[in-house]
């Protein structure tokens, strides 16, 4: 297969998605035979946000494929704390690396990034946005533990609004037959207008729910979010919403028997550590099947790589009206929007303009 860069899940066909998802399934069978598939390769991880499964998960991936890690987990430690740009540390890192994945706070970053780079950027999250390594772990573990990817009900619970894994994975299972989403959360912390017109769009079922013990009764997958602290304009508005939601034995005592828990993690204080027994929760499971998903997806994306014009919108002179975009912060990035139905949307953020 000849990728080119992964910043959003519809940078890949479905199948070749459930191709990658075949080969995370083979390698977490027998995961040591595929030692030094990439031997003599060069990761580059680079963090510009705080992160432990999926850093470490990129990093553990490259290792037990046998190839080499360089990069940074904090900027400050790097040429971004002197005030280098994204591009210029793109270009230059892109020269040393034959792979990147990066995390960044503003969202479109990592299209951003995908203008500058000479080898594969895989996006590890942008702010808010987008999180597809994450959605790959989450689709490779429905596939093993659920046994399938369509025709289930998915609650997807908490921090809607913010949580880039939420947009992700509902994105992906809208691919997939028959599948239906509950959507649980506080008018505040609501999903975005662009998944809810995606999937208004798509005449994809959904219900948007307040009450997380009357909807669990329905569902197949729950996808339980933390309340994020980090994407709260102040400490008060966090204290407002943090404590809304709690799985615990009492609400799931009401669940199928067949369900199945999944949480990105960290946690704070969203799942009760009484439910960790409970053989429906396998978000720990979860992620040991991120680092086999990642290791599926440098394998395929090392395969080749063919530059190609990553801009396909229509260019304007305003910028986008989005506060936490990139090109709010790196100025020399060409605003780029794409039209749907009479209205602009970012080709960074995919935020609706006006």
């Amino acid at each position: 297969m000849n990728y080119k860069h992964l910043i959003d899940l519809n940078d890949f066909s479905q199948s070749e998605w459930a191709s990658i998802i075949q080969l995370a399934l083979k390698i977490a069978d027998n995961p040591g035979e595929y030692y030094g598939s990439c031997h003599g390769k060069i990761m580059a991880t680079l963090f510009y946000e705080p992160s432990t499964r999926t850093q470490m998960s990129f990093q553990t991936a490259m290792l037990k494929l046998g190839g080499r890690i360089i990069g940074f987990d904090n900027p400050q430690n790097s040429s971004v704390a002197k005030g280098e740009s994204l591009k210029d540390t793109i270009v230059v890192v892109s020269g040393y690396a034959d792979i990147i994945a990066m995390r960044h706070p503003m969202e479109g970053s990592a299209k951003a990034a995908s203008l500058y780079s000479n080898c594969p950027v895989i996006n590890a999250g942008d702010g808010g946005h987008l999180h597809p390594t994450q959605t790959l772990t989450d689709l490779v573990t429905l596939s093993r533990e659920k046994g399938r990817l369509s025709h289930l009900t998915v609650g997807l619970c908490g921090d809607l609004k913010n949580g880039r894994t939420v947009h992700s994975l509902i994105k992906a299972l809208s691919q997939y037959e028959g599948n239906t989403f509950v959507l649980i959360s506080t008018k505040e912390l609501t999903i975005p207008p662009y998944v809810k017109e995606m999937l208004v769009q798509s005449h994809i079922p959904f219900t948007e729910v307040l009450s997380l013990e009357d909807a669990i009764p329905e569902l197949d997958v729950l996808y339980m979010t933390r309340i994020q602290r980090e994407r709260f304009s102040s400490e008060e508005e966090y204290q407002q919403q943090k404590d809304t939601y709690v799985l615990d034995p009492e609400k799931l005592s009401k669940a199928k028997s067949d369900l199945k828990i999944l949480h990105p993690l960290p946690r704070v204080d969203e799942i009760d550590y009484r439910v960790d027994d409970d053989t429906r929760a396998i978000y720990f499971k979860q992620t040991l099947y991120g680092v086999y998903a990642r290791m599926a997806l440098i394998m395929s994306m090392l395969g080749s790589f063919d530059p190609a014009p990553p801009l396909k919108g229509t260019p304007l002179e305003q910028k986008c009206s989005n506060p936490r975009c990139i090109t709010s912060s790196e100025a020399y990035l060409p605003p780029s929007y794409k039209e749907h139905e009479g209205a602009l949307f970012c080709e960074y953020c995919e935020q609706r303009q006006g």
